[in-house]
């Protein structure tokens, strides 16, 4: 029996191991570890009609709301002197209708529990950047045990500007003490994919909100789920640009 392929492999994975030296895998959390874009979309239609508001179209939903932090957008269509007990009341509506309609549907997204591990196994710091609450955070992890992955958890309250500014991206890489050239984003929201990019960082958009033919134009690779992706494609991205 030929040892080229263990050869190979050795191979492979010294290289692999060098390439990923000293990186970060920084995540987004909706649309990116879960698929529950539609139900946020869903909660986001129901505040809008129980409140009074036009209906929300699912382009602007995805264009102007996803990936930015609740209150942004709360004062952004209920105006800008919105009370604070008028926010905490719609904040909790906008969550139970989302959280009533998603739970039963709740699991990570394919393959990425997988990916996680194979990231942990070759050292690669983890960090979760989200626009979201910790409320929310903790509604998922909850549910999906993968919270000890993550070496460092930063909320849209940690930052002060929402995304497609870099803020959030370049908070988590300072927690992980790692360079932004040293990090790949994971991304599905338009404004988090530019976030990424205006970070400075490798980007992996994933095609959960978005055709994969508009988030490859975003990022450096785009993929269906995590069973796309592998070491040695993450190593490639630091080998090619």
């Amino acid at each position: 029996m030929s040892n080229t392929p263990i050869l190979n492999n050795q191979k492979n994975s010294f290289f692999t191991g060098a390439y990923l030296d000293g990186a970060a895998a920084i995540f987004d959390m909706d649309g990116t570890l879960i698929d529950n874009t539609p139900y946020h979309y869903q909660a986001w239609q129901q505040l809008f009609k129980k409140n009074g508001l036009p209906s929300l179209s699912r382009d602007t939903y995805l264009t102007e709301i996803s990936g930015v932090p609740i209150i942004n957008t709360l004062k952004k269509y209920f105006g800008d002197d919105i009370s604070d007990i008028r926010l905490k009341e719609l904040t909790t509506q906008k969550k139970q209708f989302y959280e009533v309609a998603f739970k039963p549907f709740l699991r990570p997204i394919n393959g990425l529990e997988q990916f996680l591990n194979n990231l942990k196994g070759a050292g690669v710091k983890i960090a979760l950047a989200t626009s979201s609450t910790m409320d929310d955070v903790d509604f998922i992890f909850e549910t999906i045990p993968i919270r000890a992955y993550f070496d460092t958890i930063i909320i849209g309250s940690m930052v002060s500007q929402p995304k497609p500014s870099p803020q959030i991206f370049l908070k988590a890489a300072a927690q992980l003490n790692i360079l932004p050239e040293r990090c790949i984003v994971f991304e599905d929201s338009i404004s988090g994919l530019k976030a990424g990019k205006n970070a400075g960082m490798k980007v992996i958009g994933i095609a959960t909100a978005h055709p994969i033919e508009k988030v490859s134009k975003l990022a450096n690779l785009a993929i269906q789920d995590y069973t796309d992706i592998s070491l040695q494609k993450l190593a490639g991205l630091f080998d090619r640009y």
